[in-house]
């Protein structure tokens, strides 16, 4: 569970440790690094900008590529009870009709379990064992010298200056604490112009395992298993869907022809989930660099992702495990090395599972008929295992956790 924590006594845990690291984000990226640092005996101090961690957010398949770090935080079996196997994939056409149906599981067991689960329980699920943040809490400055980095941190009304030996900015796709380290031209942007709006509708024995995903001529509608039920993303070109989701849908179910009660079910979920939907971007970032001396970025700060491959969160996930155990062997003046050397190895490999999610996104976003009934064509004779050929490719490459 979330542990609520004054700043003041994270803190006073953190100074008697090796070394003192601030986490600043506690997202996917950042709790799973804090947690994988506590489990190796330190006492990261956490903190967060937002007053809670009540938001639900959206739904994510996670790959195999996060067990090793479940299991480096000690959280794998309360991970396993919040998700659900993901095993089957089906593809509809830009009518709705079924293309292909594949058994992801014939591919990736091996590795282990591709499983889906709301963004929510995975929070939770990492924060199993207890999760100390400090709430409302900001970097408001970062100074680094030679032997320490020199911060300031705002919790609430009250500002304190504390000296860490790593810093590990972790705080999302739009960081406010990411211009501190890295000047704006540093920070690329991939936008191709759509969005979509997230809902959840109930589930059952049929679908408990399956994801559907239709491929429109201007649209795209996926249906996710999760514990209990199943997250819906129905998306389109932001001028489209800027009339709003009931009319969004509307005009979905005008180019569909075959389509079954489920799918109408995930369509009706977002029409009737009411004028405040979350609404998600599909956009992302790259920045240039991640270390800097004492400080590095990490998760969506350092490189976002658009939804499209499903590895974004997993990739943030790994990258933590891969960074804990960089600064668990670290002593405080060895931190710019690791950070370098953590760099070095890990950003070409996040960067290559990002290409493959920006190919697949503009293959995706296009409003053409044309486009959409070759793409129809095309999946029919496309493989499992060329569809996975990235996914196995960096699982074969996993890194050391």
């Amino acid at each position: 569970m979330f542990i609520a924590t004054s700043l003041n006594a994270q803190l006073a845990r953190a100074q008697a440790d090796h070394l003192r690291v601030l986490v600043v984000g506690a997202g996917v990226a950042g709790l799973t690094l804090a947690q994988a640092l506590r489990a190796g005996g330190l006492h990261p101090v956490l903190v967060e900008r937002a007053a809670d961690h009540a938001d639900d957010g959206y739904m994510l398949a996670l790959m195999p590529l996060v067990e090793p770090v479940l299991r480096q935080a000690g959280v794998r079996d309360a991970y396993r009870a919040r998700s659900v196997r993901f095993h089957r994939y089906v593809l509809h056409g830009r009518h709705g009709q079924r293309l292909r149906e594949y058994a992801i599981d014939s591919l990736l067991s091996r590795y282990g379990e591709y499983r889906g689960i709301a963004r929510g329980e995975l929070m939770q699920a990492l924060a199993d064992e207890g999760a100390a943040v400090s709430y409302a809490t900001t970097l408001q400055a970062l100074r680094q010298m030679p032997e320490a980095a020199h911060v300031v941190l705002r919790e609430g009304d009250s500002t304190h200056e504390v000296v860490f030996d790593a810093v590990v900015l972790a705080d999302g796709l739009h960081s406010s604490s990411r211009e501190l380290l890295l000047p704006a031209q540093q920070v690329s942007t991939f936008d191709c112009g759509w969005g979509g709006w997230v809902a959840w509708m109930d589930s059952d024995a049929a679908h408990a395992d399956r994801g559907d995903e239709i491929w429109g001529s201007d649209f795209f509608v996926g249906v996710y298993p999760v514990r209990g039920r199943a997250g819906v993303f129905v998306g389109g070109h932001r001028d489209d869907t800027r009339a709003g989701p009931q009319a969004f849908v509307a005009h979905i179910r005008r180019q569909l022809r075959h389509v079954d009660d489920w799918l109408l079910r995930a369509l009706e979920s977002v029409a009737e989930s009411g004028d405040t939907p979350y609404y998600w971007k599909l956009t992302d970032i790259r920045s240039a660099t991640w270390a800097v001396q004492r400080a590095i970025l990490l998760g969506d700060a350092a490189a976002g992702f658009v939804p499209t491959a499903g590895i974004g969160a997993g990739m943030a996930m790994e990258s933590a495990g891969v960074l804990a155990r960089q600064l668990l062997a670290a002593d405080r003046a060895g931190v710019p090395m690791a950070l370098h050397d953590y760099e070095r190895v890990q950003r070409p490999r996040v960067e290559s599972a990002q290409d493959n999610s920006r190919a697949l996104t503009k293959l995706m976003c296009r409003r053409s008929p044309t486009l959409a009934a070759v793409r129809d064509v095309v999946a029919r004779f496309v493989t499992l295992k060329a569809a996975l050929g990235p996914i196995r490719k960096l699982l074969d490459s996993a890194p050391e956790v």
